[in-house]
């Protein structure tokens, strides 16, 4: 029998991101949910082990905080929030580490803002950090950094926070577990004749006005922001599953193809966003060229550029930025995403990685542009 789109997706899903609201994870904000939090960390710990990376973005800082306070409203007020954020925090990430740790997994907090990822460097950094942790079988636990933040450099609901991260790791899928099973027509609280949603294209302007309106007053979000998320995270070809979070087992059973929840497919392949994106850059800061045996292995094996096979650096770049990568005669052979500045780049120039750290005072990455972030050039 032919695999359906749905069943297909999650389950051959390498990397995952999954997002969990505060109403969920606070149990409608009577405080945090333990036995939820265990079920969730379980399936986390069993998807760990059957060879998948898994990212948890998790809300309830704040309202665990409001708990810990005796606040029954949600404070507007932007110190009270952060006051909130900094004394839920404590618990949320704890509870996280206990639960994983009991499953025998590793976890790690990282704490993001909008500057961390709309700064080229610290885009990279958060990267990096995020990519080092998976390879170790370590669960990320993320949540937006709310004690430092304020409404003018906020994500403004995790929903976009899980779908930026999803873009960030390149993820195969974004997960949203609500307090809802899914998409309906409408709402499904006011209309009875609101009909399920189970499969969709991410991105169809439809889909925004069947969602309409917020989810509780523990949260920020509603449904419209897991749609506009499903949209973001479909940029980088991340398709977005949106599910009951009390569905029971439902990270495990989702991730072997049963469908649950509202599929949000993405019209575009994963390597294929990144890497049109990279092919369409018009601002090159700079170049570096490569000798004969360096220009081979870019562009005949497919391997990554290495700093030994460069034998000049032009122009004036950052970490992150799109250079040309050139032959001996000038032609242009490739472009990439930079892994050091041009004045690294010229300290490195001709030499083994073994070289770095007395060069640089620190060990970065082996290659100048990695195979992944690089696009041959015909």
């Amino acid at each position: 029998m032919q695999e359906t789109t749905g069943s297909s997706v999650l389950r051959k899903a390498k990397r995952i991101v999954v997002k969990v609201g505060s109403s969920l994870v606070t149990n409608e904000g009577r405080g945090l949910d333990a036995t939820a939090i265990g079920q969730w960390c379980e399936q986390l710990a069993a998807l760990v082990r059957d060879d998948r990376e898994v990212i948890m973005v998790s809300s309830g800082a704040i309202a665990e905080g409001m708990k810990r306070l005796g606040w029954s409203i949600r404070p507007k007020a932007i110190h009270e929030l952060q006051a909130a954020a900094a004394v839920g925090q404590m618990g949320l990430v704890q509870m996280y580490e206990t639960k994983l740790r009991e499953n025998g997994v590793g976890s790690a907090q990282v704490l993001l803002t909008h500057a961390d990822l709309a700064d080229r460097e610290r885009y990279l950094n958060a990267r990096s950090t995020l990519l080092t942790l998976l390879q170790l079988g370590v669960v990320p636990v993320i949540n937006e950094n709310d004690t430092v933040v304020n409404d003018e450099i906020k994500f403004g609901d995790n929903d976009t926070l899980g779908a930026l991260v999803a873009n960030l790791v390149e993820a195969d899928a974004l997960i949203i577990l609500t307090d809802q099973k899914g998409l309906y027509t409408a709402d499904p609280r006011k209309d009875p004749a609101a009909r399920f949603v189970r499969e969709a294209i991410a991105g169809d302007p439809a889909l925004e006005a069947m969602a309409d309106g917020a989810g509780s007053n523990i949260g920020s979000g509603g449904m419209i922001t897991k749609i506009l998320a499903a949209r973001r995270a479909a940029g980088s070809g991340a398709s977005t599953v949106i599910a009951w979070g009390r569905e029971p087992r439902a990270l495990i059973r989702l991730c072997r193809g049963e469908p649950i929840g509202t599929l949000l497919v993405a019209q575009t392949q994963k390597i294929q966003a990144r890497k049109q994106w990279i092919a369409d850059h018009l601002q090159l800061r700079g170049s570096v060229t490569v000798d004969a045996g360096a220009a081979s292995k870019v562009r005949d094996e497919g391997k990554s550029l290495l700093p030994i096979g460069m034998t000049a650096v032009e122009g004036d770049f950052s970490r992150g930025d799109v250079i040309a990568v050139k032959n001996a005669s000038g032609a242009e052979i490739a472009r990439g995403l930079a892994n050091y500045s041009s004045a690294e780049a010229r300290l490195i120039c001709r030499k083994a990685s073994a070289e770095f750290e007395k060069l640089l005072g620190y060990t970065g990455e082996p290659e100048m542009v990695h195979r992944t972030n690089m696009v041959l050039r015909r």
